[in-house]
Formats: C-alpha cells, sequence, structure tokens
C-alpha cells in the first residue's frame, strides 16, 4: 500500500511539474530554418511589431536556432483584486486607398516581402503593400473586397494612399486591376 501511495505521489508531482514547464516554455520560441515572423506571430496570435518589440529586434530577420519571446511579458501584479477585461479595440483608422494587386510569380520577383514572408511558399496568406509611413508593417488591416490581411510588404511604387494586395496568380492579379477601397487598420 505504501508503493503504491508513493508511486502515486511521484506522477502527480511529475504530472504538474510537466504542465508548469510547458506553460513557461509557450512564452518563448525557437526558429526553426523557413520560419518568419509573420508564420511565427500567425501561430502564437500576436503581431509582428508585438515580437520585434519584445525582441527588439530592429528588422524582419530572424536566424534557426534563435529563441524568440512570443507572449507580452508579464507586468508585477500590484493588487489582488483582477484588473476589468477592456472590450475589444474598434479600428484604430479608416480611410479610401486606391488598390492594385501584385503577386510573387513574376520575372525578377523573389517572392519574399519586406518583412521576411515567402509568398511562394504560402499562396494563401492574405498580404499587403503598403507605404510604412500610412500603415506600418506588421499591421491587421482589412481591406474592403479582399478581406483581413497583414501589412507584410512596401514596394517603390507604392507611396501615400496605395496599396498592392497579394493574389498568387497573375491571371487573378490582373482581374483585380486598379481599384477604390476602404481599409480599416485594426
Amino acid at each position: 500500500m505504501k508503493k503504491l501511495i508513493i508511486t502515486s505521489s511521484l506522477v502527480l508531482l511529475s504530472l504538474f511539474g510537466t504542465a508548469t514547464a510547458t506553460s513557461a516554455a509557450s512564452t518563448t520560441y525557437k526558429v526553426k530554418s523557413g520560419d518568419t515572423l509573420y508564420k511565427i506571430a500567425s501561430v502564437h496570435k500576436v503581431s509582428v511589431k508585438d515580437i520585434q518589440s519584445w525582441n527588439n529586434l530592429k528588422s524582419a530577420t530572424i536566424r534557426p536556432n534563435q529563441v524568440l519571446k512570443v507572449a507580452k511579458p508579464q507586468a508585477a501584479k500590484t493588487s489582488a483584486k483582477p484588473a476589468a477585461k477592456a472590450p475589444a479595440p474598434a479600428a484604430k483608422k479608416e480611410f479610401t486607398v486606391t488598390a492594385t494587386a501584385y503577386t510573387g510569380s513574376c520575372k525578377g520577383c523573389s517572392g519574399i516581402t519586406a518583412t521576411g514572408i515567402n509568398l511562394k511558399k504560402n499562396p494563401n496568406l492574405k498580404v499587403i503593400s503598403v507605404d510604412p509611413k500610412v500603415i506600418k508593417l506588421g499591421s491587421k488591416v482589412w481591406v474592403e473586397g479582399y478581406g483581413t490581411a497583414i501589412a507584410g510588404d512596401k514596394g517603390s511604387a507604392i507611396r501615400g494612399n496605395k496599396i498592392d494586395v497579394f493574389i498568387p496568380n497573375q491571371k487573378e492579379a490582373l482581374k483585380w486591376g486598379r481599384k477604390t477601397v476602404k481599409v480599416r487598420i485594426l
């Protein structure tokens, strides 16, 4: 009977220890070959901008085996009273832009965005090219007629209130044409 109690206690202790280690490990991520900040941010449900801020990254360049913080550092608790949940944020800004389309498969195109997203390997991602002075890279943006996308690229012709929406094939990109659409920075 003593063996059973001791064995049960050890099993429970090891399970509790594993749960604690797992929750602590989920605040960091070890970069694998082929990872991008956008991909990591999507998996961990945070923004590229947050990961860059939490890790003091000046660019979107990351290396395999690099360990990144992927969760907001916990602030010290100052009171035992739980904080009230804030309502979901509304659109930070809404305005009209001229939208054209682009593809990552043209001659001379690398298919890699300014933030490191590989469009050829991820053709179903919703990515837009922006003027970073108007829409910050890494921002989540809703585009009328396109959906919610990440501001993950910039282009030499994208200045002011202009965007380029990524469409994986050239025929559909040409079909998009030039449109005036509403955008909301989320």
